[in-house]
């Protein structure tokens, strides 16, 4: 259920902190290592596959993207096969591997044909240096593109989908979830705290951001960022995140992570702590049932409204 992410080693986790964080989530179970060529520019995998050199290849599935550029040249990013295929050779050198269990077109590529980015995934899988194939923030109708693609024109299945989901953005509900089930498809989430918004971080009453993700990502525009999330939406999602996490005497992060576990066709939660005691924390997140009074608690205070044509849809379901 839960995959330790490595966007953050060699960024805000040094090497010897990644490697501990490694250690302590195979020493409670875990063995999917989800990575990507673009963390650090690669300083990340790197990292994994020092790691992976100490412990049992085998025992381990290690995932990683391409699509986001590497480099300055045009030749250096896109989901392209010459692109693809020298990102793959690259990857599999940081990762001291001599294949890649995951490799996820990590976002949709405007400008190339889907047939040949298929294709070259198909290939990579067919050749041995890849096992499985998958997608990460792609659309329904993009995901389903690519899905009926495999099925009429030969080419390896997706076998996952890595989308954001958590309490403060439920969009997938509406359709990416129902796709991934009707094609057999798993669904791996990222960003379950969003930044850290869900973590207990961030209070009401908070004038600007402390130092971290959301104050950074304020600076880069990124979605997280403060002036876009700071209203009463979200903090009455983390006042109940609160309200839940003291009932049951446990931290904000594991509520919004166990609330997570709960949702229909989930495989995976990547927990991207970037520090060793987040980790620790997140990894408590299971094992334990809120109940339904939490649950209904949890779902209005971070339900949206639907927008048309899912609110008609919904209509006539009665």
């Amino acid at each position: 259920m839960l995959s330790m992410g490595a966007m953050t080693f060699g960024r805000e986790t040094s090497k010897e902190d990644s490697f501990t964080m490694l250690d302590i989530f195979e020493e409670h179970g875990g063995n999917f290592i989800d990575s990507a060529n673009i963390y650090s520019l690669g300083i990340s995998e790197k990292i994994v596959g020092e790691w992976v050199q100490r412990t049992n290849r085998e025992q381990h599935i290690i995932a990683t993207k391409v699509r986001f550029p590497m480099g300055n040249t045009v030749n250096e990013r896109g989901l392209g096969r010459k692109h693809i295929i020298h990102s793959v050779h690259a990857s599999l050198k940081r990762l001291k591997t001599d294949y890649i269990d995951v490799l996820y077109a990590h976002c949709w590529d405007y400008s190339t044909p889907l047939e040949e980015t298929m294709d070259a995934f198909s290939r990579l899988v067919e050749e041995g240096k890849v096992r499985y194939i998958a997608a990460s923030n792609f659309s329904p109708s993009q995901l389903q593109r690519a899905c009926d693609m495999s099925v009429y024109e030969g080419y390896q299945p997706f076998i996952a989908l890595q989308s954001k989901y958590n309490l403060m953005i439920r969009s997938v509900e509406w359709e990416l979830l129902n796709v991934c089930e009707e094609n057999g498809i798993g669904f791996v989430v990222w960003g379950p705290l969003f930044g850290g918004w869900l973590s207990g971080r961030y209070q009401r009453g908070m004038t600007e951001a402390p130092e971290g993700r959301v104050r950074e990502a304020e600076k880069h525009d990124w979605f997280e960022k403060w002036s876009k999330y700071n209203n009463e939406t979200t903090w009455n999602i983390v006042d109940t995140v609160g309200t839940v996490a003291k009932k049951h005497s446990k931290s904000y992060a594991q509520v919004s992570l166990n609330w997570l576990s709960k949702q229909k066709a989930i495989s995976s939660i990547i927990l991207g702590a970037s520090k060793i005691e987040h980790l620790k924390d997140n990894l408590a997140c299971i094992g334990w049932d809120m109940d339904s009074e939490d649950e209904e608690l949890l779902e209005k205070a971070s339900s949206i409204e639907l927008p048309y044509p899912y609110d008609f849809l919904e209509k006539t379901k009665e």
